[in-house]
Protein backbone atom coordinates (compact mmCIF):
# COMPACT_ATOMS: atom_id res chain seq x y z
CA UNK A 1 0.00 0.00 0.00
CA UNK A 2 1.41 3.39 -0.98
CA UNK A 3 1.74 6.10 1.63
CA UNK A 4 -0.95 8.79 1.36
CA UNK A 5 0.05 12.39 0.76
CA UNK A 6 -0.63 15.08 3.35
CA UNK A 7 -2.81 18.09 2.59
CA UNK A 8 -0.39 21.02 2.20
CA UNK A 9 -2.83 23.82 3.04
CA UNK A 10 -3.86 25.30 6.34
CA UNK A 11 -7.03 25.03 8.33
CA UNK A 12 -9.16 27.92 9.48
CA UNK A 13 -11.75 28.00 12.22
CA UNK A 14 -15.20 28.33 10.68
CA UNK A 15 -17.24 28.21 13.91
CA UNK A 16 -15.49 28.56 17.29
CA UNK A 17 -18.30 26.85 19.18
CA UNK A 18 -16.38 24.47 21.45
CA UNK A 19 -19.20 21.95 21.09
CA UNK A 20 -19.32 18.94 23.37
CA UNK A 21 -20.03 16.67 20.39
CA UNK A 22 -20.43 18.50 17.09
CA UNK A 23 -21.57 16.25 14.26
CA UNK A 24 -23.41 16.03 10.97
CA UNK A 25 -22.36 19.11 8.95
CA UNK A 26 -24.61 19.76 5.94
CA UNK A 27 -24.30 22.65 3.48
CA UNK A 28 -27.58 24.23 2.34
CA UNK A 29 -26.87 25.81 -1.06
CA UNK A 30 -30.21 27.64 -1.08
CA UNK A 31 -29.09 30.01 1.66
CA UNK A 32 -25.33 29.41 1.78
CA UNK A 33 -25.65 28.03 5.31
CA UNK A 34 -23.75 25.33 7.17
CA UNK A 35 -25.99 23.26 9.44
CA UNK A 36 -24.58 20.98 12.13
CA UNK A 37 -25.56 19.59 15.53
CA UNK A 38 -24.06 19.40 19.00
CA UNK A 39 -25.37 16.04 20.14
CA UNK A 40 -24.63 16.39 23.83
CA UNK A 41 -25.32 20.12 23.85
CA UNK A 42 -28.83 19.50 22.42
CA UNK A 43 -28.14 22.15 19.77
CA UNK A 44 -28.88 22.59 16.07
CA UNK A 45 -26.41 25.15 14.72
CA UNK A 46 -26.57 27.29 11.59
CA UNK A 47 -23.78 29.47 10.26
CA UNK A 48 -23.44 31.67 7.20
CA UNK A 49 -19.89 32.81 6.37
CA UNK A 50 -19.41 36.38 7.51
CA UNK A 51 -22.21 36.20 10.08
CA UNK A 52 -22.50 35.09 13.67
CA UNK A 53 -23.65 31.48 14.18
CA UNK A 54 -27.06 30.72 15.67
CA UNK A 55 -28.08 27.75 17.79
CA UNK A 56 -31.48 26.26 18.62
CA UNK A 57 -31.71 24.20 21.81
CA UNK A 58 -33.99 21.25 21.03
CA UNK A 59 -34.02 20.03 24.63
CA UNK A 60 -32.58 16.54 24.10
CA UNK A 61 -29.70 14.78 22.33
CA UNK A 62 -29.85 15.41 18.57
CA UNK A 63 -27.90 13.07 16.32
CA UNK A 64 -28.42 14.77 12.97
CA UNK A 65 -30.21 17.45 11.00
CA UNK A 66 -30.91 17.14 7.28
CA UNK A 67 -32.45 19.49 4.75
CA UNK A 68 -36.08 19.30 3.69
CA UNK A 69 -37.90 20.77 0.70
CA UNK A 70 -38.91 23.71 2.91
CA UNK A 71 -35.85 25.93 3.57
CA UNK A 72 -37.19 27.00 6.97
CA UNK A 73 -37.54 23.44 8.27
CA UNK A 74 -35.11 20.61 9.04
CA UNK A 75 -35.67 16.93 9.69
CA UNK A 76 -33.82 16.09 12.92
CA UNK A 77 -32.93 12.83 14.60
CA UNK A 78 -33.60 13.26 18.32
CA UNK A 79 -33.16 10.72 21.10
CA UNK A 80 -36.97 10.50 21.12
CA UNK A 81 -37.15 9.88 17.35
CA UNK A 82 -37.48 11.73 14.08
CA UNK A 83 -38.98 15.21 14.23
CA UNK A 84 -39.51 18.31 12.11
CA UNK A 85 -37.74 21.44 13.38
CA UNK A 86 -39.18 24.83 12.50
CA UNK A 87 -36.24 27.22 12.25
CA UNK A 88 -38.46 30.24 12.76
CA UNK A 89 -40.09 29.17 16.01
CA UNK A 90 -37.50 26.66 17.24
CA UNK A 91 -40.27 24.13 17.85
CA UNK A 92 -40.03 20.43 17.06
CA UNK A 93 -42.90 18.28 15.80
CA UNK A 94 -42.53 14.53 16.52
CA UNK A 95 -42.93 12.39 13.40
CA UNK A 96 -41.69 8.83 13.96
CA UNK A 97 -40.05 6.73 16.68
CA UNK A 98 -38.03 4.07 14.82
CA UNK A 99 -36.94 2.18 17.97
CA UNK A 100 -39.78 2.30 20.50
CA UNK A 101 -38.41 -0.66 22.45
CA UNK A 102 -34.83 0.58 22.83
CA UNK A 103 -34.89 3.28 25.51
CA UNK A 104 -31.11 3.25 25.88
CA UNK A 105 -30.49 4.03 22.23
CA UNK A 106 -30.29 7.33 20.38
CA UNK A 107 -30.06 8.29 16.72
CA UNK A 108 -26.59 9.04 15.36
CA UNK A 109 -25.96 10.39 11.85
CA UNK A 110 -27.81 10.33 8.55
CA UNK A 111 -27.68 11.02 4.83
CA UNK A 112 -30.30 11.65 2.17
CA UNK A 113 -30.32 9.61 -1.02
CA UNK A 114 -30.76 10.94 -4.56
CA UNK A 115 -34.44 9.98 -4.41
CA UNK A 116 -34.97 12.00 -1.22
CA UNK A 117 -35.19 8.95 1.06
CA UNK A 118 -33.43 8.96 4.43
CA UNK A 119 -30.65 6.63 5.58
CA UNK A 120 -29.78 6.88 9.27
CA UNK A 121 -28.39 4.92 12.19
CA UNK A 122 -28.76 4.43 15.91
CA UNK A 123 -26.38 3.50 18.74
CA UNK A 124 -26.26 2.43 22.35
CA UNK A 125 -25.99 5.74 24.20
CA UNK A 126 -23.89 4.02 26.89
CA UNK A 127 -21.54 2.72 24.14
CA UNK A 128 -21.55 -0.81 25.58
CA UNK A 129 -24.02 -3.14 23.83
CA UNK A 130 -24.41 -3.83 20.09
CA UNK A 131 -27.95 -2.43 19.95
CA UNK A 132 -27.42 0.09 17.15
CA UNK A 133 -28.92 -0.43 13.71
CA UNK A 134 -29.02 1.19 10.28
CA UNK A 135 -32.31 2.23 8.72
CA UNK A 136 -33.76 3.28 5.38
CA UNK A 137 -36.90 5.41 5.39
CA UNK A 138 -38.59 5.72 2.00
CA UNK A 139 -42.08 6.15 0.64
CA UNK A 140 -42.42 2.39 1.14
CA UNK A 141 -41.82 2.72 4.89
CA UNK A 142 -39.02 1.97 7.34
CA UNK A 143 -36.62 -0.96 6.95
CA UNK A 144 -33.31 -1.91 8.58
CA UNK A 145 -30.11 -3.12 6.93
CA UNK A 146 -26.58 -4.12 7.85
CA UNK A 147 -25.65 -5.76 11.16
CA UNK A 148 -26.08 -4.65 14.80
CA UNK A 149 -23.31 -2.43 16.20
CA UNK A 150 -22.55 -0.53 19.38
CA UNK A 151 -22.10 2.68 17.35
CA UNK A 152 -23.23 3.04 13.75
CA UNK A 153 -21.80 5.90 11.70
CA UNK A 154 -22.07 7.33 8.26
CA UNK A 155 -23.98 6.69 6.18
CA UNK A 156 -22.60 8.44 3.10
CA UNK A 157 -23.85 7.99 -0.45
CA UNK A 158 -22.18 7.93 -3.86
CA UNK A 159 -25.18 8.60 -6.15
CA UNK A 160 -23.21 8.11 -9.37
CA UNK A 161 -22.08 4.60 -8.47
CA UNK A 162 -25.15 3.82 -6.37
CA UNK A 163 -23.13 2.94 -3.29
CA UNK A 164 -23.72 3.56 0.40
CA UNK A 165 -20.92 3.59 2.99
CA UNK A 166 -21.38 2.99 6.72
CA UNK A 167 -19.14 2.43 9.74
CA UNK A 168 -19.10 0.12 12.71
CA UNK A 169 -17.13 2.64 14.76
CA UNK A 170 -16.20 0.46 17.73
CA UNK A 171 -14.98 -2.38 15.49
CA UNK A 172 -13.01 0.04 13.29
CA UNK A 173 -14.64 -1.12 10.08
CA UNK A 174 -16.18 0.77 7.16
CA UNK A 175 -18.55 -1.09 4.87
CA UNK A 176 -19.93 -0.58 1.37
CA UNK A 177 -23.47 -1.47 0.29
CA UNK A 178 -24.75 -1.52 -3.29
CA UNK A 179 -28.02 0.38 -3.71
CA UNK A 180 -30.80 -1.17 -5.76
CA UNK A 181 -32.66 1.02 -8.28
CA UNK A 182 -35.33 1.68 -5.64
CA UNK A 183 -32.69 2.77 -3.10
CA UNK A 184 -32.75 -0.41 -1.01
CA UNK A 185 -29.26 -1.20 0.40
CA UNK A 186 -27.83 -4.61 -0.43
CA UNK A 187 -25.52 -6.76 1.65
CA UNK A 188 -22.39 -5.20 3.04
CA UNK A 189 -18.77 -5.77 2.06
CA UNK A 190 -15.69 -4.51 3.88
CA UNK A 191 -14.36 -1.25 2.43
CA UNK A 192 -11.71 -0.20 4.99
CA UNK A 193 -10.40 -1.78 8.17
CA UNK A 194 -8.88 0.92 10.39
CA UNK A 195 -5.33 0.08 11.45
CA UNK A 196 -3.84 0.35 14.92
CA UNK A 197 -3.20 4.02 15.70
CA UNK A 198 -5.82 5.36 13.29
CA UNK A 199 -8.43 6.05 15.95
CA UNK A 200 -12.01 5.05 15.08
CA UNK A 201 -13.98 5.67 11.86
CA UNK A 202 -16.65 8.28 12.48
CA UNK A 203 -18.68 10.36 10.01
CA UNK A 204 -17.89 10.45 6.31
CA UNK A 205 -18.74 12.00 2.96
CA UNK A 206 -18.19 11.26 -0.74
CA UNK A 207 -16.68 13.70 -3.25
CA UNK A 208 -17.57 14.22 -6.92
CA UNK A 209 -14.86 11.74 -7.97
CA UNK A 210 -16.30 8.94 -5.84
CA UNK A 211 -13.63 9.07 -3.16
CA UNK A 212 -14.66 8.66 0.49
CA UNK A 213 -13.53 11.10 3.19
CA UNK A 214 -13.62 9.54 6.68
CA UNK A 215 -13.13 11.25 10.04
CA UNK A 216 -10.70 9.61 12.48
CA UNK A 217 -12.11 10.02 15.99
CA UNK A 218 -9.10 10.09 18.29
CA UNK A 219 -6.46 10.57 15.59
CA UNK A 220 -6.71 14.25 14.54
CA UNK A 221 -7.41 13.78 10.86
CA UNK A 222 -9.68 13.12 7.93
CA UNK A 223 -8.49 10.67 5.27
CA UNK A 224 -9.54 10.55 1.64
CA UNK A 225 -9.85 6.94 0.45
CA UNK A 226 -10.01 5.84 -3.19
CA UNK A 227 -13.09 3.93 -4.42
CA UNK A 228 -10.97 0.80 -3.89
CA UNK A 229 -10.36 1.66 -0.22
CA UNK A 230 -6.75 2.88 -0.44
CA UNK A 231 -5.81 5.94 1.68
CA UNK A 232 -4.71 8.73 -0.68
CA UNK A 233 -4.76 12.01 1.23
CA UNK A 234 -4.55 12.91 4.92
CA UNK A 235 -6.03 16.21 6.12
CA UNK A 236 -4.61 16.98 9.59
CA UNK A 237 -7.11 18.52 12.02
CA UNK A 238 -5.79 20.46 15.06
CA UNK A 239 -7.77 18.53 17.66
CA UNK A 240 -8.09 14.87 18.55
CA UNK A 241 -11.76 13.96 18.27
CA UNK A 242 -12.72 14.47 14.62
CA UNK A 243 -16.34 13.56 13.93
CA UNK A 244 -17.42 14.29 10.35
CA UNK A 245 -16.45 16.09 7.12
CA UNK A 246 -18.80 17.69 4.58
CA UNK A 247 -18.31 19.75 1.43
CA UNK A 248 -19.75 23.22 1.21
CA UNK A 249 -19.22 26.74 -0.03
CA UNK A 250 -20.44 28.21 -3.33
CA UNK A 251 -18.39 25.75 -5.39
CA UNK A 252 -18.53 22.85 -2.90
CA UNK A 253 -14.74 22.95 -2.60
CA UNK A 254 -14.59 23.81 1.11
CA UNK A 255 -14.27 20.84 3.43
CA UNK A 256 -15.99 21.58 6.74
CA UNK A 257 -15.00 19.31 9.63
CA UNK A 258 -16.80 18.98 12.97
CA UNK A 259 -15.05 17.92 16.18
CA UNK A 260 -15.85 17.13 19.82
CA UNK A 261 -14.71 18.64 23.12
CA UNK A 262 -16.20 15.95 25.40
CA UNK A 263 -13.61 14.59 27.80
CA UNK A 264 -10.84 16.88 26.55
CA UNK A 265 -8.71 19.18 28.71
CA UNK A 266 -8.97 22.66 27.12
CA UNK A 267 -5.43 23.42 28.26
CA UNK A 268 -4.14 20.48 26.25
CA UNK A 269 -6.63 20.51 23.36
CA UNK A 270 -7.87 24.13 23.07
CA UNK A 271 -9.35 23.63 19.58
CA UNK A 272 -11.65 20.80 20.66
CA UNK A 273 -15.27 21.17 19.59
CA UNK A 274 -14.72 23.80 16.90
CA UNK A 275 -15.73 23.48 13.25
CA UNK A 276 -12.85 23.80 10.80
CA UNK A 277 -12.65 24.64 7.11
CA UNK A 278 -10.14 23.57 4.47
CA UNK A 279 -10.02 24.98 0.94
CA UNK A 280 -9.56 22.19 -1.60
CA UNK A 281 -9.30 21.71 -5.37
CA UNK A 282 -11.78 18.85 -5.13
CA UNK A 283 -15.54 19.40 -5.09
CA UNK A 284 -18.23 17.56 -3.22
CA UNK A 285 -21.74 16.45 -4.04
CA UNK A 286 -24.71 18.74 -3.25
CA UNK A 287 -26.81 17.66 -0.28
CA UNK A 288 -30.26 16.42 -1.19
CA UNK A 289 -33.36 17.55 0.71
CA UNK A 290 -35.30 14.78 2.41
CA UNK A 291 -38.64 14.16 0.72
CA UNK A 292 -40.11 11.71 3.25
CA UNK A 293 -41.54 13.07 6.51
CA UNK A 294 -39.90 16.42 5.73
Amino acid sequence: MTNPSVFPGKHRIAVACGAALAEGPVWDPRSGTLVFVDIRGHGVWRWQPGKDPACIDVGEPVGFAVLTQEPDKLLVGLKSGLARLDLGTGRTEPLLQPEPGKAGNRLNDAAVGPDGSLYFGSMDDAEVEPKGALYHLSERGLSSFGEPAIITNGPAIDPERRLLYSADTTAGRVFRHALAPDGTPGGRELFVQFEEGWGHPDGMTVDAEGHVWIAHFGDSRVTRFSPEGAPELIVPVPTAQVTKPAFGGPDLKTLFVTTAAKGRDPNIDPMAGHVFAFDLEISGIPAEPCRVLG
